[in-house]
């Protein structure tokens, strides 16, 4: 172990610094500052999980994320120390394993990582279990090629979209740009016909997914999704792989675990696309793009209507065994209550920034850890779980099973989970961190709320466990580039960070373990549940001047008065802090209780997971949540949804009251 030996130091000012400080609203805030030679820079934002575009400089500011507070204490001696920058040489893989081209999910490659991983927490004692299942995955037909015909043009891209819908169709060319409902709307003002055509967009902005379900609901016929050259800068002829599954795990057993396929009835996820989708590459777009509209290529765009395309979309359904691969620090307090930190391993190619980096640090973490409580005497209160998932690239697929198979446990055992997926796409002058319940203010960093492509999502919006996404980019770019390419290599990484890979993941490994061993440590959880009345507030606010536009007759005014229950569920809790005394460990542990209960709570138990299973009333999608309400245009099927949403959220006061003699009873 020398090579991790000195894994952290007390609080590393090397590389970051936790400070509490004082803000107009009275509050305090996490000030997160690099080391000391880093350039604060202010633009950019969080990378999403697969290509996206570069936006203009932001605030230096960080905005509210949605979601609660983890605080960090500062002025203790962490247990954390330095971690040795010099080990991230191919970043703890077997050389071997750095060097596949490939490691699709379920395949030998994948496998042969997984039992690598499973080793590697066998010598460090952490009894590791793997989980495994049997999974539906779409890959393309080697036999019959996805095609695109245009007039003499016959293109068979290398690239594909897992999950598309299958057969050929034929409709008028229009171009789209990045598929929003706005861009989308801009056509239809237009009066340019969107019904049966076929939709070329640009990749970026929203995911795959996304783009092709908005193109669905306007009626195309088919998507083509290319990168431009605005966008990313790399060759023409570079592949996009991706998905487009509305949701995450397994399409085919939406709902519940991919166990055993005879378990269950035959059902498909309500997120599958009901037309083709396929990616082409941006030499491919050059030679259907014609005239009208001007962009990044070589070619300009047409904003109509164009000539009649073909596409023709032929991928097959594969049944693939993937193994999770888990171990344990078990708490010596609370054993019973645990964080998970998780990586995926699996990349449509090399995968090195995607997965390598955060399997890396997991694996080191776990290390790490492990001699903390051999030889340095730490004692953790929690659990600390390590998961190395599979299938990643088609959505999240084996970590959404994993939480299928044990929801009724997870729910109410989890106190956050940490993916370490994409942690590090660049310099470390520039922090960048997407999160739930984690708030941030500082000079170098900008917050997002969680999107449906990020890994930790499923976490949070179908199983209501706090999760939390961190990334570290370089100045002036908000996203990775080569996500769901084979450029994803380590010379592409060592590029964007200045060759300053294995020190990245340095910092980034101190970071989560920071956030992790704290979590773990404390006998309070630091999660200040207070900071969702923001969110609410302006969400009520949103559905009163909804209802007052269409509807005069409806008063949601029961609404508000939950949306006040749970405010003063809030101070409530935070005046118990206050007055408990915290040496007291039963105390504690109510205290945490009632904590723990708010994401869980939050998510609706008036829908079905198969058919709606991000639940989340703030931040899932669906009819169920404040935001679809508010921007409903049906008032005579509003009456529902408002009412169980307004005792979703008073449900969810409830439970942070705790006694039952204490519940408030003003709705």
């Amino acid at each position: 172990m020398d090579r991790v030996r000195s894994a952290f130091n007390s609080m590393s000012e090397r590389y970051s610094r936790f400070t509490l400080q004082p803000a107009e609203d009275g509050e305090r805030h996490v000030e997160v500052k690099l080391s000391d030679d880093a350039v604060e820079d202010s633009a950019g934002g969080s990378p999403s999980f697969r290509p996206a575009p570069r936006r203009q400089q932001q605030s230096t500011l960080c905005y509210l994320a949605l979601g609660t507070l983890l605080i960090f204490l500062t002025g203790k001696k962490s247990v954390l120390k330095e971690l040795e920058k010099e080990s991230f040489d191919c970043l703890w893989f077997p050389r071997s394993a750095c060097d596949l081209p490939r490691r699709s999910a379920g395949s030998v490659e994948d496998k042969f990582l997984a039992n690598h991983i499973f080793k590697e927490f066998q010598k460090v004692e952490m009894d590791p279990w793997t989980d495994i299942h049997y999974v539906q995955l779409q890959t393309p037909d080697s036999q019959r090629p996805n095609r695109v015909r245009f007039g003499a043009d016959v293109f068979e891209p290398t690239g594909y979209l897992a999950y598309s819908a299958t057969g050929q169709v034929q409709g008028k060319l229009v171009y789209g740009n990045y598929g929003r409902p706005q861009d989308l709307d801009v056509l239809q003002d237009k009066n340019v016909s969107l019904r049966d055509s076929v939709l070329l967009l640009r990749a970026g902005q929203i995911s795959f997914a996304e783009q092709v379900d908005n193109a669905a609901a306007k009626g195309a016929a088919a998507v083509l999704i290319y990168p431009d050259a605005q966008d990313y800068q790399y060759r023409a002829d570079t592949a996009l792989y991706g998905h487009v599954h509305l949701g995450s795990g397994d399409p085919y057993t939406p709902g519940f675990p991919s166990f055993n396929h005879t378990q269950f009835p035959p059902t498909k996820s309500s997120g599958l696309p009901k037309i083709p989708a396929q990616t082409i590459t941006a030499n491919m777009a050059t030679a259907l793009l014609r005239s009208g509209f001007k962009g990044g290529l070589s070619a300009t765009y047409r904003l109509g209507g164009g000539e009649n395309i073909s596409v023709e979309v032929n991928n097959v359904l594969v049944n693939k065994e993937i193994h999770n691969v888990f171990g344990v620090i078990k708490g010596f307090v609370d054993p019973d209550q645990y964080v998970v930190l998780g990586a995926q391993r699996d990349a449509w190619g090399s995968g090195y920034a995607k997965a390598t980096v955060g399997t890396s640090v997991l694996i080191e973490l776990a290390k790490a850890v492990s001699e903390m409580v051999e030889k340095d005497g730490f004692r953790p209160r929690r659990s600390v779980v390590f998961a190395s998932w599979s299938a990643g690239d088609y959505g999240s697929v084996g970590a959404t099973e994993w939480l299928e198979a044990y929801m009724s446990s997870i729910d109410k055992r989890v106190v956050t989970y940490i993916s370490l997926d994409g942690v590090v796409v660049g310099e470390y002058r520039l922090f960048i961190t997407r999160l739930t319940f984690l708030i941030i203010y500082a000079n170098v960093c900008r917050m997002r709320p969680m999107s449906i492509d990020d890994p930790a999502y499923p976490f949070l919006a179908m199983s209501g466990v706090p999760s939390v996404s961190f990334h570290f980019i370089s100045p002036n770019t908000e996203a990775y580039m080569y996500y769901g390419t084979d450029l994803d290599h380590k010379d592409h990484l060592d590029y964007q960070t200045n060759h300053r890979t294995s020190e990245m993941a340095a910092t980034a490994a101190q970071f989560a373990g920071q956030m992790a061993l704290r979590l773990v440590h404390d006998r309070l959880l630091r999660l200040d549940v207070s900071r969702y009345n923001g969110v609410l507030t302006k969400a009520v606010a949103q559905i009163y001047k909804r209802i007052n536009q269409l509807l005069k007759g409806l008063n949601p005014t029961w609404l508000n008065r939950a949306r006040g229950a749970f405010q003063r569920a809030t101070i409530s809790i935070n005046n118990d802090i206050r007055n408990s005394n915290l040496d007291d460990k039963e105390a504690c542990r109510i205290l945490n209780g009632r904590i723990m209960s708010v994401e869980h709570a939050l998510l609706s138990p008036y829908v079905s997971p198969v058919e709606t299973p991000y639940r989340h009333l703030l931040l899932g999608r669906g009819p169920h949540t404040l935001a679809s309400i508010a921007e409903t245009t049906d008032m005579e099927q509003l009456h529902t949804p408002l009412a169980l949403a307004t005792w979703n959220l008073q449900g969810c006061a409830n439970g942070m009251v705790g006694n039952i003699w204490d519940l408030d009873e003003e709705i």
